[in-house]
Order: C-alpha cells, then sequence, then structure tokens
C-alpha cells in the first residue's frame, strides 16, 4: 500500500513514499527534499555467503547525470565508474549503517541511493542517508535502526542546518554528524580551524536534529515495517572457546599479543593457531571457524589488558605517542618531499607544482565545484603491512583517506592569487601499523613547506581510540592507536587540525554510539597530542615553508592585460598564443579578467614570453623601443615582427641616416633589429624608424 509521510527539516519539506516504486527489494523509500529527489533500496541475499568473517555490506550512491539537466562527457553517453564524491558520500552512509547490523549476519545486503533530481537548495546527500536508515528500518532486514543524519554549516559564526550548496561555498565547517537513539555514532567534518568547543557544540547541535528525524522514521516504521527475518548466526560456538583456553590459557595469549612489533605479534599468533589446528585435527567443524575464534580470543585479551589492566599491547602508557620522526628533502628533483613515522606508521609525500591550467576537472552534480587546484592522493601498496597483493588501483579506503588529508589541509592554503599554482600531493604508505590517514597530513605538511607552498599554519592529525565495557561509564580512550587497538576497539576518532583549531575530523566506530562525555575527551586527547606533534616533531624539522619554490619547480610570473585584448593574444584559432608557447617552451593561462600566468623554468624565455605577451596586449606609442626581427623585405621598406601577429612597417627611408637604394642592401630575412615607434603616419598607420632609435637604446 503506497503512503506518503512528510515533515519539515531546516525549512525545507521532506517527504518519504513507502509502497510507491521499488516494491521487489526488501525496502524502498521514495525521497523528496525540496525538489532533490532519490531513490533508497536495501535488498539482502536469502542465503549468508559461505566461506566470509564478515558482514558483507555494499552501499552505493548512484549519481545520475540526468538530474542536473546533463549528458555525460566524454565519448561514452552513459554514466561510468562511480566519481570521488559519490564513493566519498557511500562511505558516510556505511559507517554509521553497518555498527547497527547483527555482528554475526553473513547475508549479503545492498543500499543503493539513485540520485534521480537534484534542488541546489537541497543537498541529495541528506535524503540519501535518511532514505537508507529508512528503506533498511522497514525492511525485514535485520538492523537495530533507526539512525539519522545531519549535515552543519558555518556562516558568520551561526551554525546553519542542511546548509545549501551555495551556503556549503562560503560556510567555515562542513560536518556530517549520524546518531542512534541517544548517541552519536559517526561523524564527518572539514573545517577552517574551528576551536575545539564551537566543534562540540556544533556536533550536539546535529544530534539534537538527529532526533527529531527519528521521532519521524519511527512513525514510518510502525505503519509500514516488516518483521525481522530470522538467520543463521555464524557465531563461534561457546564450546569451542572453551577449548581453546585449555589448550591456550589466557595468560599464554597476552604474552603472544603482547609487544611492540607487529611482525613479532603475528608471528606469535601464527604459532599459536598452528598449535590449535593440530589440537583440533580431527574437528573439521571447528577448523573451519577457528580463525575466527582465534580472532575473537585474540579481542577479547586486549580489550580485557587495556580496560582492566591499563595496559596496551606495545607497553605504552594510555596517552603515550609512539616514537616520532621527521624529516625532509629525502626525494632529489621532485618539487618537494617529506618522511613523518610514526612508531611502525612510515608515510613519504612528494608535492608537485604546476600551472593553473592542471587543476583537476570535475564532472558531477555540484554545479558550485567544476575544478579543483589542490590534490592529495594516497596510496597504500600490499607491501607496507608484509602482504602480496597486485596493485588494482585505488579502493574506497585510499580514496576516503586522500580525501581525509586533502580536507585537512585546503583551509590553510595560499589562495590562488597569492600562489598562482595547482598544487598536488601523493602520500606514499611505507609502513603501516595504524593511522596512516593521520600520519599522511603530518608528512604533508612538511612536504609542502619543503616546496615553498607559503602555507599559513602547519597542520598535524593524530587518531583516539577507545575500548568500551557493559556501561556508558566504563571506557578509556587511547591517544595514538596502532592498528591492533584499532581492530580490536571500538572507534577511530580522527582529528587534524592547527595550533588554532580543528580543520578536519572523521570517526569510524563499531559500537551503537558514544557518550558525550566520551566524545569531548577524545577531542581533548587529540588536541593535546596534535600541538606536541606540531611543536616537537614538524616545526622542529622545518620552521615553515620556504622562501621560495624549489630548483626543479616550475616558476610563474603574472601579469595583468586589458580583457578586451585576450583574443589578440590568443589568436584566431590559438595561432598566436602556441606561436609563442612554442617559441619560448612555457606554459600560458589567461583568465576572463585578463590576469594572465607565465609558467616555466628558464627565467630568460619566460622572461621573453611575457614581453611578447606585453606587445601584443599594448597599443604602440610614439617613443617606444621595440626589438623585433625582420620578416619581410619590400621595395619602399621592411616588415619587422615584434611578437607573432604584431608587425611594424619600417620605411626604406628610415633604415640609414644614409640614403639606400634597396632594403636588400642593409637588412635580410630574421635579421633582429631594434626601432623606435615613430607615431602615425598621414594614412593613420604606425611608423617605425631603425635609423631614430636613440643611440643609449642601441
Amino acid at each position: 500500500m503506497y503512503k506518503s509521510y512528510s515533515m519539515e527539516l531546516a525549512g525545507r519539506t521532506l517527504t518519504v513514499d513507502i509502497g510507491r516504486v521499488a516494491k521487489q527489494a526488501n525496502g524502498a523509500a521514495l525521497m523528496h527534499y525540496g525538489d532533490t529527489t532519490v531513490l533508497a533500496t536495501a535488498t539482502a541475499s536469502k542465503e549468508p555467503r559461505e566461506g566470509i568473517d564478515f558482514f558483507p555490506l555494499s552501499v552505493e550512491y548512484e549519481e545520475k547525470m540526468y538530474a542536473v539537466g546533463k549528458i555525460p562527457g566524454g565519448f561514452n553517453k552513459r554514466e561510468g565508474k562511480a566519481s570521488e564524491h559519490a564513493i566519498l558520500t557511500s562511505r558516510v552512509i556505511d559507517r554509521p549503517m553497518r555498527p547497527l547490523f547483527p555482528k554475526d549476519y553473513r547475508n549479503d545486503v545492498t543500499l543503493v541511493d539513485m540520485v534521480m533530481s537534484v534542488d541546489p537548495e537541497c543537498n541529495p546527500e541528506i535524503p540519501a542517508m535518511l532514505g537508507s536508515s529508512i528503506a533498511t528500518c522497514i525492511s525485514d532486514i535485520p538492523f537495530d535502526g533507526p539512525c539519522a543524519t545531519t549535515q552543519v554549516g558555518m556562516i558568520d559564526g551561526e551554525f546553519v542546518i542542511n546548509p545549501t550548496m551555495a551556503q556549503k561555498d562560503i560556510s567555515d565547517l562542513q560536518l556530517t554528524v549520524a546518531s542512534t537513539r541517544d548517541k552519536v555514532i559517526m561523524i564527518e567534518a572539514g573545517a577552517n580551524e574551528i576551536p575545539e568547543a564551537k566543534m562540540i557544540e556544533a556536533i550536539y547541535k546535529a544530534h539534537e536534529v538527529n532526533q527529531e528525524i527519528i521521532q519521524f522514521i519511527d512513525k514510518i516504521v510502525a505503519e509500514c515495517g516488516k518483521e525481522k527475518h530470522t538467520y543463521a548466526s555464524c557465531a563461534v560456538p561457546e564450546e569451542l572457546f572453551e577449548a581453546i583456553k585449555k589448550i591456550v590459557p589466557p595468560e599464554e595469549m597476552e604474552v603472544a599479543v603482547f609487544s611492540d612489533d607487529k611482525q613479532t605479534r603475528e608471528n606469535n599468533i601464527a604459532a599459536v593457531t598452528e598449535k590449535l589446528k593440530e589440537a583440533f585435527a580431527d574437528n573439521e567443524e571447528w577448523l573451519a571457524v577457528l580463525g575466527e575464534a582465534v580472532y575473537q580470543y585474540q579481542k577479547k585479551t586486549v580489550r580485557k589488558m587495556i580496560l582492566k589492566d591499563h595496559k596496551r599491547p606495545d607497553g605504552r602508557e594510555i596517552k603515550q605517542i609512539r616514537p616520532l620522526a621527521a624529516e625532509v628533502d629525502i626525494i632529489p628533483r621532485v618539487h618537494g618531499s617529506a618522511m613523518f613515522t610514526r612508531g611502525q606508521t612510515q608515510i613519504c609525500t612528494v608535492t608537485t607544482l604546476a600551472p593553473l591550467a592542471d587543476a583537476q576537472r570535475l564532472d558531477g552534480l555540484d554545479e558550485f565545484e567544476t575544478s579543483k587546484r589542490y590534490m592529495h592522493h594516497y596510496n597504500f601498496p600490499s607491501y607496507s603491512v608484509g602482504e602480496t597483493k597486485p596493485s588494482r588501483g585505488p579502493g574506497r579506503r585510499e580514496i576516503g583517506h586522500g580525501a581525509l588529508a586533502e580536507r585537512a589541509l585546503v583551509p590553510v592554503l595560499p589562495s590562488e592569487e597569492e600562489f598562482p599554482y595547482a598544487i598536488r600531493t601523493v602520500s606514499e604508505t611505507f609502513e603501516s601499523n595504524g593511522s596512516t590517514s593521520q600520519a599522511s597530513i603530518c608528512a604533508s605538511t612538511m612536504s609542502l613547506e619543503a616546496a615553498g607552498v607559503p602555507i599559513k599554519k602547519p597542520v598535524a592529525g593524530i587518531s583516539c581510540g577507545l575500548v568500551t565495557g557493559d556501561t556508558d561509564d566504563d571506557y578509556i580512550v587511547l591517544t595514538d592507536i596502532q592498528g591492533l587497538e584499532d581492530f580490536f576497539g571500538d572507534m577511530d576518532f580522527k582529528v587534524a587540525g592547527t595550533h588554532d583549531g580543528i580543520t578536519a575530523i572523521q570517526m569510524d566506530i563499531k559500537i551503537h554510539g558514544l557518550t558525550r562525555q566520551i566524545v569531548e575527551e577524545a577531542i581533548g586527547r587529540a588536541k593535546e597530542a596534535r600541538e606536541y606533534i606540531l611543536t616537537e616533531v614538524i616545526e622542529k624539522c622545518i620552521p615553515g615553508p620556504r622562501p621560495s619554490v624549489g630548483k626543479y619547480a616550475p616558476k610563474i610570473i603574472q601579469i595583468q592585460i586589458d580583457p578586451q585584448k585576450i583574443g589578440d593574444v590568443v589568436g584566431q584559432r590559438g595561432k598566436t598564443i602556441n606561436t609563442i608557447i612554442e617559441r619560448t617552451g612555457v606554459k600560458i593561462d589567461i583568465t576572463d579578467d585578463g590576469a594572465v600566468s607565465i609558467c616555466g623554468v628558464e627565467d630568460k624565455k619566460m622572461q621573453e614570453a611575457k614581453r611578447m605577451v606585453e606587445i601584443i596586449a599594448s597599443d604602440f606609442e610614439q617613443g617606444q623601443i621595440l626589438t623585433g626581427r625582420v620578416v619581410s623585405i619590400k621595395e619602399f621598406g621592411a616588415f619587422v615582427e615584434f611578437a607573432p601577429s604584431k608587425e611594424g612597417m619600417v620605411h626604406i627611408s628610415k633604415i640609414c641616416k644614409e640614403r639606400i637604394n634597396r632594403v636588400e642592401d642593409v637588412l635580410t630575412l630574421g635579421d633582429k633589429v631594434t626601432v623606435v615607434c615613430l607615431g602615425k603616419d598621414k594614412m593613420g598607420r604606425m611608423s617605425f624608424s631603425i635609423k631614430d632609435v636613440p643611440a643609449e637604446a642601441k
């Protein structure tokens, strides 16, 4: 039966149609927010997927170009692979939803959010996030929801709920918060150095709005929700745990996991696993789930050590950061490079500078952002964790980590007017044992400074973890989590920023939400660690940006010309500007307002290109001294080219002080000559002279 529900959300109407379309999905909601329309569906397989030890959830945020009245570019006029924005949105939907499914559920679940219409006043991400929650809640798929998501901006110090695309463009904050009935379950933020207290205020402003949305969803579920289906639990049998403990007592497992070296710990666990395989060689049923059982045993051991004994696997104190190291200029000839090491996590970031024409062009649903000049790319090769696997290009995790670091650094970058370059930083993971994304932020800060990018302030990042007990008050927050504490803990709370405030947050958790006390403690702990890294490591390695770009980086000269002269500089079909580029080997960019950027490596050739552009864009004036070459000889004189498509004629009588009968007696094609402009002749044409050039100008 078709039903429609509506609520007012941030001054706009949110409408949910249930039972109108996609009736064969387990759950479907046609979402309308203003004129933005998103179809959200949730489907699950009938049977669990065999041979896996994880919950197979897939989230797809599909951008249809017809939603904004566009036909996809390129030769193939169909939507291709998901854009980076779509991938990042899928991750934001995935992160709060995943913890709410049963941990022992192995049926494939797919959430699809198809953007069918976009109203610039209503961001499609909002109905997509809410639609996924609603579609899953009303379906028969086991799910401990609902959860709701709200975005918060900040303009002139005031919070804006679910800002429009135009408001996002001028906002100092882009915050996304997901909540369950009483706790925050996901945070994602980019900010212009927002103080910690203001960020917490914004988070709980969103949390308040989420509670109103959850009440709205509860009403829909009460009337349209299906009974949840039963499923075959994939939990490890309790009797297997008891048998394992008799063979490997808890004290022995503690010794196995208690090491500050990741490979040593993995070797210890491998030895324990082999011992158990031998013990259970005759029990095929137990052998099938032994890997998961050992994992769960490790997890319980590590959590007990941390929570009850305040003992971390590598022996650190709860607030202690692993050993840090930083260095710059480790790669020759690149424009900038730096390496940051934290324990067994090591990142090298390389910076490349280029003219603005090399900025990345974006083809998506957001009409306010068509390009970006700063690109951060993050790579995670298999050797960084001691594994062997062919590289298939960046996955969703790599794209997400790259976007997080990019978001953290954008607020401190110089403007295009201050630094007219496109900038790319690439973070290569040399070694990984926890929080490589935050290490890439630290390495990128130093790499940018080493490249001579005048960033306003250095940025550092750190990740805090969490282990919880049976009650909300029974928990412990860990500073600088390593891989094991991430895998077996309940939270990965990444915070990046400067001395003065936060520039990015990404929070992932595995439990059903965090109390405000935990959120505040994690943000406070991250600030302490960030201050230490900035002061004691980054600023001691490189005190600030270098005064100029490096030897191998391109140099850029900027000049301003009359916008009406742009056509003269470009020439018919680009002939004039291409001639300048061919002769000098530079790159030239011209904006619509007449700003010209000349990019090259050799200063002499850049100055020559600058001279040509200025000549083409200017009108000849009497007394002006010019240098050019002879390109044509006639009986009555010679034509001199001062720049491509910019010529002047020297009459035969103006070549020499003495009378000559033939131009060829003095000049030949290709001769380089200096002339002076005499003004206009009787016919209104500009006249030039070689013989009247002042002696000091020759």
